[in-house]
């Protein structure tokens, strides 16, 4: 259902959800690009897991990542499950290439609705122990890439289209600085402009902030002491996986969220650092 039929359902019949009938299918129709979505080693990237969910949702999707092999493992993944994809290469913090990225994924999918931001690249050094050149780098991949993707999209996206960009928890660590944190704060404070320039134009803009899940970012970037430390910092006292942001985006980018529009979600098992848990609730006082 196009974003045209919710409207005039929802004026014609007050009292019926417009979506309601949808199912698995709600996402049928859409026309979507997703950075970084190749599937690269034996575990899921939050890329990978977005584009095979909202392909087994109904929609069409290019999958942009700079290895070809990654991006063509992602569509055959969607192709076995008998979703539409097509494999994109591209290198996103290069702006010429990115307003071809758009171009062709356009050209493939016959339009544009939807779309990901969500290259990320960065490892633990702190804001005073890189060079100057990889600190704009590390900008270039994890702020600079969306601003650039974004930019040449927009002009393409017709009112009801939706953007999500992937930022990380990691804005809100109090421990020692991370160009990596800075460039996803950077991310936040873009999204929020996004969706407050373009809303007059029916354009949705929403950020997700990954929590500590497991899949390729996490295990190329820390060991296991670290991966345990990590988890018990949570509330739910467990670690996600790229599949639990998925389904958040999957709404974010559904006309589900048709009145959601320049929010963060964190997708993290609940704060760190709120301290321990009260004693748990075995019986309740009538």
């Amino acid at each position: 259902m196009s974003s045209s039929d919710v409207e005039s359902r929802l004026v014609d019949q007050p009292l019926e959800d417009p979506l309601a009938q949808q199912g698995q299918a709600r996402m049928a129709g859409r026309r979507a690009l997703i950075t970084g979505a190749g599937q690269n080693g034996d575990l899921p990237g939050v890329g990978y897991g977005i584009a095979r969910l909202l392909a087994a949702r109904g929609a069409s999707v290019v999958v942009l990542d700079r290895s070809s092999d990654a991006a063509q493992r992602t569509v055959d993944r969607i192709a076995a499950d008998g979703g539409q994809a097509f494999p994109l290469t591209a290198d996103v913090t290069s702006d010429s290439a990115c307003e071809e990225a758009i171009a062709a994924a356009v050209d493939l999918l016959g339009g544009l609705d939807t779309l990901v931001n969500n290259v990320a690249s960065g490892d633990r050094a702190g804001i005073f122990e890189i060079t100057p050149e990889r600190f704009e780098e590390l900008l270039d991949i994890n702020l600079k890439s969306a601003w650039s993707v974004t930019r040449h999209a927009v002009p393409q996206m017709p009112s009801g289209s939706a953007i999500l960009n992937i930022s990380s928890v990691g804005v809100r660590a109090r421990g020692p600085g991370m160009p990596y944190c800075v460039a996803k704060a950077g991310l936040e404070n873009f999204s929020e402009g996004a969706a407050t320039t373009l809303g007059p134009q029916g354009i949705r803009v929403n950020c997700i902030e990954v929590g500590a899940i497991w899949g390729s970012f996490a295990a190329a970037n820390m060991d296991e002491k670290f991966r345990e430390s990590r988890r018990e910092s949570t509330t739910l006292k467990k670690e996600g996986s790229a599949w639990d942001i998925a389904h958040a985006a999957a709404f974010l980018l559904s006309d589900e969220a048709r009145w959601i529009t320049g929010q963060t979600v964190a997708v993290d098992g609940g704060p760190f650092g709120r301290g321990p848990g009260g004693p748990p609730v075995t019986s309740v006082a009538r």
